[in-house]
């Protein structure tokens, strides 16, 4: 006796290990085919079933003495113009002749014709319906080869998606997929894989000089704090006025490292997003920014003017006014000996708005945008500061859903302006987990 032996394409390893094992995407479209084809070739085979019944008649054929073939149908049975009796069929006309001459023998004849037509009319059917069903049996095994072939053409694509994703790593962040084929979802999703992959090359490319500008800043404090050391050390005649003017000098560059890592801090928090958002209102944040801010105007000969009205807000409002501060102190430190600035802060169509404007020297439309960039200082000249202060000011800013933009002015200086969102409005999408900032 032959074994059942499986379609080859059943018998492979893959189908099998994906059949026991775990139900691929590929497994499950060919079952998802078949069991389509399946269904929609039994409707086929019910409605044809449906109409050979209603279709067929109840005609039996019979082979007499002589050879000759005699139609047998349903009806009732006649005598004829010689004295016999005919058995008619309702349904087509056709008869059959039959010699009994007795009305018993008619009647008999006729119920035998009758249950035989229905005997062979169910006979057909029946042959009909076993046959349709072996035919349906075959084409769906041949379906479900076909659609695990065409599962598998269809996602090799995505198969490329998946190793790529496997692989991926921050030494091959430039490699792409590139996907060939017609523009369809599958085509679209390589795309977008590769834009994410540009977007990862790019943030791992500034992180690479963010940590570089980092590592600089600190070690020019550490290395300036060193030599105060060794030279304060190394002096034989060195004399208690000597070691105090050097450790004054240790003490000012340790200020300038613990300014910078709480620079740092304060970017790092920005960008993490706000878990746990309160009203407030931007107008006494401001207005105590700029009273603190009083004397260093006063000493740098800049005039500050302020228009503050009430302007709600929700958020964080520590974090809101150090972005404030560093708005007021970045348009101080950038002006020139007889310049304003000036702050305002209302509320438009719902939405919190804040300006600082100042005047300076010309900044040309093109560097403005690098003003954000962490420790980028515009020209040659290093102004006092960080150079950390407008990026603290973005990742502020976006960490509240809101806008900056920088504008320069005409005769100098800049404009910053802040709009918020509503306080009932959502903010926007990924502000609460993360500041989409450029560091």
């Amino acid at each position: 006796m032959r074994s059942l032996r499986l379609p080859r394409f059943l018998r492979a390893p893959g189908f099998v290990r994906s059949a026991l094992g775990r139900r691929t995407v590929r497994l499950r479209l060919t079952l998802l085919y078949g069991a389509l084809f399946l269904v929609c070739g039994t409707a086929l085979v019910g409605i044809t079933y449906l109409l050979a019944s209603q279709s067929t008649p109840g005609v039996y054929t019979s082979h007499g003495p002589n050879g000759d073939t005699n139609a047998l149908a349903r009806g009732s049975s006649s005598p004829g113009p010689d004295g016999s009796l005919h058995s008619t069929s309702g349904e087509n006309g056709g008869s059959s002749v039959s010699n009994a001459p007795a009305p018993a023998r008619a009647a008999d004849v006729a119920k035998q014709s009758e249950r035989q037509a229905r005997e062979q009319r169910a006979g057909e059917l029946r042959s009909l319906l076993v046959q349709s069903g072996t035919a349906l049996g075959i084409t769906t095994v041949i379906s479900l080869g076909v659609g695990w072939v065409v599962a598998g053409n269809v996602l090799r694509r995505l198969q490329r998606v998946t190793d790529a994703a496997r692989t991926i790593s921050a030494s091959n962040l430039h490699e792409r997929l590139a996907l060939d084929g017609p523009q369809d979802e599958l085509k679209e999703l390589g795309d977008t894989f590769d834009e994410l992959l540009a977007r990862l090359e790019g943030t791992f490319l500034a992180q690479r000089q963010f940590i570089a500008h980092v590592s600089h800043e600190l070690r020019t404090p550490m290395a300036r704090q060193r030599t105060l050391a060794q030279v304060a050390l190394a002096d034989p005649d060195a004399t208690v006025e000597s070691l105090r003017s050097a450790h004054e000098r240790v003490l000012a560059a340790g200020a300038q490292q613990e300014q910078l890592v709480l620079a740092l801090l304060t970017l790092a928090r920005g960008q993490a997003g706000i878990s746990r958002r309160e009203p407030f209102d931007l107008a006494p944040l401001a207005r105590d920014v700029v009273l603190n801010r009083s004397e260093e105007a006063q000493r740098l000969g800049v005039t500050v003017r302020t228009d503050l009205a009430a302007a709600p807000v929700a958020g964080d409002a520590r974090l809101t006014e150090r972005m404030i501060t560093n708005l007021v102190d970045n348009a101080l430190r950038h002006n020139v000996p007889g310049g304003r600035v000036e702050v305002t802060a209302s509320a438009r169509d719902g939405s919190a708005v804040l300006t600082v404007a100042n005047t300076g020297r010309v900044i040309p439309e093109p560097a403005v945008e690098q003003l954000f960039e962490p420790f980028e200082r515009l020209g040659a000249v290093r102004a006092e500061g960080l150079g950390l202060g407008l990026s603290i000011v973005r990742a502020i800013a976006d960490a509240h859903g809101a806008a900056v933009v920088a504008r320069p002015r005409s005769g100098g200086g800049l404009v910053m302006t802040v709009t918020f969102p509503p306080p009932a409005a959502p903010a926007r999408r990924g502000a609460e987990t993360r500041a989409p900032v450029r560091v």
